[in-house]
């Protein structure tokens, strides 16, 4: 680190995760120390569940009222879009009140069943959160995603205290033998139906003891779809003690991407499932 004619040259590690530290926790304060740097303010909200034309459409009236200073960016990844209302100034009191204005304001055009969290909230989070409050417990039957919302729920410190167990049931002999599927349903209605994937949801739930269950079942592709039932296809159920509820979603034709979008999908439909519980 040296200073020449003015200029301020820093040379770092190229290992990412060294750079990474040494430029949050030394290089960043030191250089906000040295100059007078405008206070830059970023929030975020967390939807799941909205395609971004419509969510943008949704948003029209709010977008039209935005004060100058204040910008919206819409930022999507698969399975859910993060809004961020970002300001600057050198006041840093008066750019944070600004964008929390802002945050109260853009809240009500976003149908609540869709905004999940804030700023860095990861969905296994605010799960975890919800269920450790209702003192309850999850089981997961998983076809298409093949174990990755377990991966997710168990990347969580402390999630023995919710989570019981998972069944990856990709054939379906797994499906009838261990959950309890009916076998006169798959061969009726296909593993890829409201029938089987809800059928699912209750045998995993029961079979654990837990108060509540996500199951999956879809063509995540490349191959597998039919005119019917194209690659993309997922059935995804949610139950608790009292009820089942089951909704289909077309997730596209890339397999990565639909495991991704299926197995948020299901969490955000356990999330409402949740709170509207007794």
């Amino acid at each position: 680190w040296f200073e020449k004619e003015g200029t301020q040259y820093i040379s770092l590690p190229g290992v990412p995760y060294e750079m990474k530290a040494m430029m949050s926790d030394y290089i960043l304060p030191v250089l906000k120390e040295d100059f007078d740097l405008p206070a830059i303010i970023h929030k975020t909200l967390l939807v799941q569940g909205i395609a971004e034309s419509h969510l943008a459409t949704m948003l029209e009236e709010y977008e039209e009222t935005i004060p100058p200073g204040v910008k919206l960016a819409y930022l999507p990844s698969p399975g859910r879009i993060r809004l961020r209302l970002s300001a600057s100034g050198k006041d840093r009191k008066a750019v944070e009140e600004q964008v929390d204005k802002q945050m109260e304001r853009i809240i009500p055009f976003i149908p609540q069943g869709h905004l999940y969290g804030h700023d860095d909230d990861e969905m296994e989070n605010v799960i975890a959160e919800l269920l450790k409050q209702k003192k309850a417990t999850l089981a997961l039957a998983e076809s298409c995603t093949g174990g990755t919302i377990a991966q997710m729920i168990t990347s969580v410190p402390g999630s023995s205290a919710y989570f019981l167990g998972s069944v990856v049931a990709y054939s379906n002999r797994i499906k009838e033998k261990v959950l309890g599927v009916k076998a006169e349903s798959i061969e009726k209605h296909g593993a890829v139906s409201p029938e089987v994937v809800e059928q699912m949801a209750e045998g995993v739930r029961k079979h654990f003891g837990a108060d509540f269950s996500i199951a999956t079942s879809g063509i995540a592709g490349p191959t597998g779809g039919t005119p019917e039932k194209p690659v993309g296809t997922t059935w995804i159920a949610v139950a608790s003690c009292d009820t089942t509820e089951s909704a289909v979603y077309r997730l596209g034709d890339h397999r990565g991407r639909n495991i991704r979008k299926a197995s948020l999908t299901g969490l955000n439909m356990l999330r409402n499932l949740v709170i509207n519980s007794k």
